[in-house]
Parts: structure tokens; sequence; C-alpha cells
């Protein structure tokens, strides 16, 4: 057997397996698709999915159609949660995708057009990107591919090649071809999580803005860490001011946890649900270590 026979082989034994998992969903102003994440019927999408004032409706394998309920949305990451009645096909698990690399081949599963469990090769094109929303909120730390993404594919995942989601579609460029993103699975495993218990996730505020930026090699030598999150803005008054935080400011670490991204502070401060949070920065080439806390704040 040829080594293309071969890989041949395995691809279509993956898109066999992970298929199941793919369901679609449906509202009267279109459609999308869905990953199963629990035998209960927790299924995770998009919030722009999952976004109708009107039924939901997942479409399981061998043609079964079934009313479902949103658990919860969260608008900033674009992440939903949605439940059908059990039982559902098999959960697909979520991957810890910050060992992603570009370059390293992928398999979009989804529902374009209504073209059930259509699958599409391709390869990670670049990481951390961000790509601003229709509300004018930003999506950041995306995966970008050149696997076909396409209107319906919206909440189906996005996988190595090992089976595993390493992202949730979320979103194309038109009239670009080749262009896709989506969300890490390692934002999307905490999302869930809050979402399935809480019905929202609720950030406490810390009154700045901020974007993840790459550290140049000689700083990411010396600090240890490729990426950081540099503070663009303090509000005056806000904690953040209150514990010395100012614009400029390279962010590097939260309670001793480093941060690449915004939503790595997010899910710090999200999950740990710190009265404090204990913050290294690098400011005028000096390494210097802050407190700030947070105060509660409405998602």
């Amino acid at each position: 057997m040829s080594l293309l026979s071969a890989f041949s082989r395995e691809l279509a034994a993956l898109a066999a397996s992970a298929s199941g998992g793919v369901v679609g969903l449906e509202h009267g102003r279109g459609q999308g698709s869905g990953v199963v994440l629990s035998p209960d019927g927790y299924i995770l999408t998009n919030a722009h999915v999952a976004r109708t004032s009107g039924p939901l409706r997942v479409r399981l394998p061998a043609a079964a159609v079934a009313r479902a309920e949103v658990v919860g949305a969260d608008e900033r990451t674009d992440l939903a949660v949605v439940r059908a009645p059990a039982p559902v096909p098999p959960p697909l698990a979520l991957a810890d995708s910050r060992s992603v690399q570009v370059g390293q081949l992928v398999m979009a599963i989804g529902n374009p057009l209504g073209f059930d469990r259509s699958v599409s090769l391709g390869v990670v094109s670049e990481l951390y990107r961000e790509l601003p929303t229709r509300e004018g909120g930003l999506l950041e730390g995306l995966i970008q591919t050149d696997a076909a993404v396409n209107p319906g594919h919206s909440g189906g995942p996005l996988l190595d090649m090992d089976g595993r989601v390493i992202g949730i579609n979320t979103a194309m460029l038109f009239p670009a071809r080749g262009i896709g993103f989506a969300v890490p699975a390692h934002t999307a495993s905490w999302v869930a999580a809050v979402l399935i218990q809480h019905g929202a996730v609720r950030r406490p505020y810390l009154g700045i803005a901020a974007r993840g930026e790459d550290l140049e090699p000689t700083l990411a030598r010396e600090t240890g860490q490729g990426r950081g999150i540099r503070v663009v803005r303090v509000e005056p008054g806000a904690p953040a001011a209150d514990g010395g935080l100012s614009g400029g400011d390279l962010l590097l670490a939260a309670n001793a946890s480093p941060v690449a991204t915004l939503d790595d502070l997010a899910r710090i401060l999200v999950l740990g649900g710190p009265a404090a949070l204990d913050v290294d920065v690098l400011r005028a080439g000096a390494r210097r270590h802050l407190t700030v806390r947070p105060r509660p704040h409405a998602a």
C-alpha cells in the first residue's frame, strides 16, 4: 500500500469516527452546526447560531430532529451551549489547543448550506488572530485555517489528526477563499463549563483596554514566554488604576500563571473568582509585582 493510500484511509477513518459527534442546528433565520459534549444532551455551538427568538431544532444522525433549549451563550467568545433530549451521538473530546502549531493538518466538519456532516481538509494557517464582530466586539486568539469553512459550518469542530477538537469554527471572510477562523478549544472548554453551570459568563471588572502581543525574540528569552498582554489604556478610578497598572504595561502573569491572551486572563478571573489578582508586569524594562482587586461585573 502506498503512503498516499494509507494516509487516505486514515483520513476516511477519522472522518467516519468524528462525524457522528457533529449535529445540525436549525432555526427560522438559518442553520449551523454543533459538537456533542456529553451523553446527556449538551451541545457546544456558536452564540450567533444559538441566537434566535424562535424554536431551535437539532438535526441528529439518521434524520432525527429534536427541539433544543439554549442553556447559555457568551457573545464575547461567540460560544453557546444548547441541550437536546438524550440520547445523542457519542461526544467529541476537546483538546488543549495551546499545543497547536502553524502548518499542522486539520479537518473541519459541519453542515454548510444544509449539506450534513461535510468534511474539508486543510492546515492551521496562523494563530492568535483577531476578528471584529458585527456587534462591535472583538474575537481574540482565533485559529486561522484554510480548511473550507462556509455558512452552516459555524459551531462545528476543527479537528487534529488524532480526532480531537482543537477549535470551534466560527467565521469566514467574504469574498476571500481559504480564510476561516475557529475559537480555540481551550477557550471553548472553560466557557462551556461555566455556561452549563451558570448560564452566563460573568467577568470581574478590571477597567483596562488591552490586547495580546507577540514578544520580540530577546524579550521572549528574558521572560521565558513568547506572548503577553499589552495594556493599552486604564480607566481612571478602575480597580486596575487603584492597583497601579498603567497604559503601556506588558502583563506577563496573573496569579502565578503566564498569560498570552485576554482569554487566559478572563479564565483566571472567572474560574478563580479571586478577591485579589497578583500580576507580573514589565514596565520600562523592569519587572514589577502588583495587586489588583477586581469588582464584580455583569457579562
